[in-house]
């Protein structure tokens, strides 16, 4: 019995490994640093996901790998998304060093070794191949998420946060673990690629089966954060710190969709029928309910995160579309329009909370939308790069935000969706009203605050960077556009 075992190849487990290994130093090595601004952990915690993108880069691999008796998988669509989710937490923590050094109630290194745990889900919900891998994955970011956002002792406010942010999650959870074992129970497999394989040359207790997906698409839908399962969203987004609000809003969008592709499309595309329509009820709600109820905020972190609930709605679509027809140059448009989407949306989404971290001080968190107000009079060039965060939001032509869009509707239009394609441009339209407000305050209100924008060169240099990127990509969007197709072709074919 034990010459059959066979030992698993870690090798395409190395950036995990690596990850969780530097981790548990970083911890060790806090406990010696005395200086509050906890520089040596700072530069420990940048270095080892440098080192995750390295080893990524070395053992990229253009074939799909398996590991871990099938758990474990490793392909080009993992590699890209774990790149991107290397550079958006290195760049949400550089934007986050000097706002949490001027919060003395926040524990410095606590963040950054909670930040690197919840990268390490991240990155094994974008490889896993087994239900129970998914699980552990999305367990080990969102327990460290619930601890980020209660970071801040003192203020009761991320307190209540934390606490609805919890609860919810453990309820999405539970239906996401029962929907995975009424599938199980269907098919006898928890292996991902299994499933979709026994749902092809099997029959199946088809009752158990679309109960099983339900409850899936029901958890998937939390962790998203689309309507009906979109409560805890804008309390998080308003209760957390802006620092964890933007590590929030940012690369778990990216481990999210990869569990949708992974799951739906790699595990029950046989079953699109059953959930195809679940998935444009949850888009035409979120992209409503989304951009109207945003019209009526008053505090920009709470706007964006209805903001969010609408971006991710459409994102949807192009999940939705994949399936139509059966073609699989038009399945692969259409799912990487969906890619495409969500990684624009993080690069603005890193932008914007830059710099409403940027203006906020000690006592002062800019996150009301009177605290834009005459911006341009106070910085002209960072007014400008808010400005182009809005514009690309709200896709406005030649922003990265618009191609993303209008890749999205190319794709649903293509699949013979002709309402939803309208119903998408016309909650854009309203989505853009909120948009277009923040650069009214920009540029044609009186400041509330004359002070000049303080803040380290290096951040606004990176911010400036990452304004101009979001510019930049509108005009030359076809290399990203390319590398995603690219990336789903190598791993879905």
């Amino acid at each position: 019995m034990f010459n059959d075992f066979v030992a698993p190849s870690l090798y395409p487990a190395a950036p995990e490994i690596f990850l969780l290994f530097m981790a548990c130093v970083i911890l060790l090595v806090d406990l010696g640093v005395k200086s509050p601004r906890r520089t040596l952990t700072f530069a420990l915690t940048q270095l080892t996901l440098l080192g995750c993108a390295a080893i990524t880069l070395l053992t990229s691999n253009t074939e799909v790998v398996y590991t871990f008796s099938g758990m474990f998988v490793d392909d080009m669509m993992a590699d890209l998304l774990k790149l991107l989710v290397y550079g958006s937490v290195m760049l949400a923590l550089f934007y986050s060093r000097e706002y949490i050094q001027d919060r003395q109630a926040i524990p410095k290194g606590e963040y950054f070794v909670l930040a690197l745990l919840a990268t390490l889900g991240m990155l094994v919900m974008i490889s896993a191949n087994h239900f129970l891998t998914l699980y552990l994955g999305l367990e080990m970011m969102s327990l460290s998420l619930y601890a980020m956002v209660a970071l801040n002792r003192e203020s009761a406010v991320s307190t209540e946060a934390a606490m609805k942010y919890f609860i919810l999650g453990a309820l999405a959870s539970g239906l996401l673990l029962y929907g995975m074992s009424m599938i199980y129970g269907a098919t006898g497999s928890l292996e991902i690629t299994q499933v979709g394989e026994r749902l092809y040359t099997y029959s199946v207790d088809r009752s158990v089966l679309v109960f099983g997906i339900v409850f899936l698409v029901a958890g998937l839908a939390f962790k998203l954060g689309v309507v009906p399962f979109h409560m805890w969203v804008p309390d998080v987004y308003h209760g957390a710190p802006t620092s964890v609000t933007l590590f929030i809003a940012a690369a778990p969008k990216l481990a999210a969709f990869a569990i949708v592709m992974r799951l739906l499309v790699s595990g029950l595309i046989t079953q699109a029928a059953d959930w195809q329509g679940m998935l444009i009820v949850l888009s035409v709600l979120s992209m409503g309910i989304g951009n109207l109820v945003a019209i009526a905020q008053t505090n920009i972190k709470r706007m964006l995160a209805y903001s969010a609930i609408s971006h991710m709605g459409f994102m949807l679509l192009g999940v939705v579309t994949g399936v139509v027809g059966g073609d699989a140059r038009f399945a692969l448009n259409a799912y990487s329009s969906a890619m495409f989407y969500v990684v624009t949306y993080v690069l603005t989404t890193l932008a914007g909370f830059g710099l409403i971290m940027m203006l906020a001080r000690a006592g002062f968190e800019s996150d009301e939308l009177d605290d834009f107000k005459g911006l341009n009079k106070r910085s002209p060039w960072f007014a400008a790069m808010m400005m182009f965060v809005m514009l690309s939001m709200a896709g406005i032509p030649f922003f990265v935000g618009f191609f993303a869009k209008f890749s999205v509707l190319q794709a649903v239009v293509a699949a013979g969706y002709y309402w939803l394609a309208v119903a998408a441009v016309l909650f854009s339209l309203v989505g853009a009203f909120y948009y277009l407000r923040v650069v009214k305050l920009m540029y044609f209100d009186e400041p509330k605050i004359q002070e000049p924008i303080e803040g380290p060169l290096f951040i606004k240099v990176l911010v400036s960077a990452n304004g101009l990127a979001v510019a930049a990509l509108g005009l030359f969007p076809q290399f990203l556009m390319s590398l995603c197709a690219y990336a789903l072709m190598r791993s879905l074919t």
